[in-house]
């Protein structure tokens, strides 16, 4: 069970603008129909738990870190802040890590596997952009068949004791406005030209632009700015699995 980092980077009355190129519901459904490569965040999107939530229960600290992420799922504080906030109450070691997926491995959201599996047969490549540990996301990654170097996530560092010494704050995905960095990147690196970026959060909204569309994922929690900012909003990956049988 897990979840992922905060979605933040987004604040309540901010004057952005998201994808507007994209003017309607029908021109982000195509965008997704012909798409070179999606982007899937993971924790309550790919996965239906929030993994830092998940791990903080494991290390005994569930209740001081719940209030934190729900404050960063809504962009109230950067990224950066709120992962740092957190992991500084959980400590957790690299056995504690070890020992969760092993004895709580996340669960993978209804419908994904099929998707992704739909995805690869049509050549679309697939990546996992995640504000989580790549420790999870690797593990997750393995059960769609997605490719390691397909994984973007931060990183947990620890002493050669195994006890908790900070995460990587270099990783892209450390830093609010992270996801939309990663995904020019891909764009630059692989050359596609039809990007769709899926997930439940702020961040993942506010990757689009770069991103050539978004599709908000409320099939495990809905949250309501990003609801409200989504041209396209499913509540199951079994809508777009019936989007892409209709080419």
């Amino acid at each position: 069970m897990f979840r992922e980092e905060p979605r933040t980077g987004i604040r309540p009355n901010a004057k952005t603008t998201y994808c507007t190129t994209m003017a309607t519901l029908e021109q982000t459904k195509e965008t997704f129909r012909r798409a070179d490569a999606v982007c899937f965040d993971v924790d309550s999107t790919v996965i239906r738990e929030e993994g830092i939530d998940e791990l903080a229960k494991f290390c005994g600290v569930g209740d001081a870190v719940r209030e934190m992420t729900c404050n960063a799922m809504g962009g109230s504080v950067t990224f950066k802040k709120a992962l740092t906030d957190r992991l500084s109450i959980i400590k957790c070691s690299r056995e504690q890590v070890n020992k969760l997926i092993t004895d709580h491995p996340p669960q993978l959201t209804p419908g994904i596997k099929e998707l992704v599996d739909r995805l690869h047969e049509r050549n679309v490549k697939v990546f996992l952009i995640s504000g989580g540990f790549r420790c999870i996301v690797e593990h997750v990654a393995s059960q769609l068949s997605i490719p390691h170097d397909n994984v973007y996530a931060n990183r947990l560092k620890f002493y050669f004791n195994g006890e908790f010494a900070g995460f990587d704050e270099t990783q892209p995905t450390a830093e609010s406005g992270g996801k939309g960095r990663v995904i020019s990147m891909l764009k630059e690196k692989y050359g596609f030209e039809k990007v769709v970026m899926i997930g439940d959060g702020a961040t993942d909204l506010e990757a689009c632009p770069p991103a050539s569309a978004f599709i908000g994922f409320g099939g495990n929690v809905v949250r309501p700015q990003v609801k409200e900012r989504s041209l396209w909003y499913v509540t199951s990956f079994g809508e777009l699995l019936k989007e892409l049988e209709m080419i």
